[in-house]
């Protein structure tokens, strides 16, 4: 899935926690996709044939393979954008199929990142967003959050990366003051080549998590991945136990973490105002 291998660990530690130790009384098959969208269909195919018990994966794109790759084994959403507007569950209250998990509420977190980089950085009055155009969720998020621009009084564009190979002509050809990259895998796993492709074009860029800004990235507004990945690990428990996924409500995230990176502000030559330090939960020098 999305994870990183970080978020695995936390996912297997919180596991041992509700008494399931790898080899012992439960197996453990880890499936990456490397960012790459196009194998996620094999992936899910071939955890499918092996019967698994139960899928934990995160982000839209992820999930949407698992649930056209089975509708009876019991997905767990490690964070999806949005479960309800991408057909996932019902609702969050009676999933009713089977999937549960953690929504990330992006709907409302998405836009609110980008209001927190127009508070940080008031003089750009043009916000590009970068999205993965494979990501059904990014191209809702885009809509969303080039309205919540447009209320801001700010333009915004969404620009469509098909590969990592294209972020950085994107990102040097872009009219923009300031990015915004949409929350996705391919993102993450090429956090560095991002914030450094925009730090060349003297941007700041806002993300979706704390690896892009200790990448280099200016800012995020994000869950604490960390927890997401604890509660889905408390799923996969109730499910392993009996639990049936249509009648487990979707739970949201309860801490959501602002960071700055203030070395790349520096370089950006930008002062963050002092009521958004103030508001920070973690600021990296």
């Amino acid at each position: 899935g999305g994870g990183t291998n970080d978020l695995d660990r936390v996912f297997v530690d919180r596991l041992r926690e509700l008494g399931w130790v790898e080899g012992r009384n439960v197996i453990i098959e880890i499936r990456r996709a490397e960012g790459r969208s196009e194998v996620l269909s094999t992936l899910a195919a071939d955890l499918v044939n092996r019967r698994v018990d139960v899928i934990v994966t995160s982000g839209t794109t992820s999930i949407r393979a698992a649930r056209q790759a089975t509708d009876t084994i019991p997905i767990v959403m490690a964070g999806a954008g949005d479960p309800v507007a991408s057909g996932f569950v019902k609702s969050l209250a009676r999933p009713g199929g089977n999937i549960t998990g953690v929504s990330l509420l992006g709907h409302e977190i998405v836009p609110k990142t980008l209001s927190l980089l127009h508070e940080a950085v008031p003089r750009a009055k043009r916000i590009d967003l970068l999205a993965n155009a494979a990501n059904p969720a990014n191209e809702f998020f885009g809509r969303v959050t080039v309205d919540a621009a447009q209320a801001l009084g700010i333009e915004s564009r969404l620009i469509e990366i098909r590969k990592p190979d294209d972020l950085e002509s994107a990102i040097a050809a872009t009219p923009a003051h300031a990015l915004f990259a949409l929350p996705d895998p391919m993102f993450g796993l090429h956090a560095k080549r991002l914030a450094d492709a925009a730090i060349r074009r003297r941007l700041p860029l806002a993300t979706f998590g704390r690896l892009y800004v200790e990448a280099g990235s200016f800012m995020s507004y994000a869950v604490n991945f960390d927890e997401v990945f604890r509660t889905a690990a408390n799923y996969t428990d109730r499910i392993l136990r009996g639990g049936n996924p249509a009648e487990l409500p979707v739970e949201q995230p309860r801490q959501y973490e602002l960071i700055f990176n203030q070395k790349t502000a520096r370089t950006l030559r930008l002062t963050i105002p002092q009521p958004l330090l103030h508001r920070a939960d973690r600021i990296i020098e």
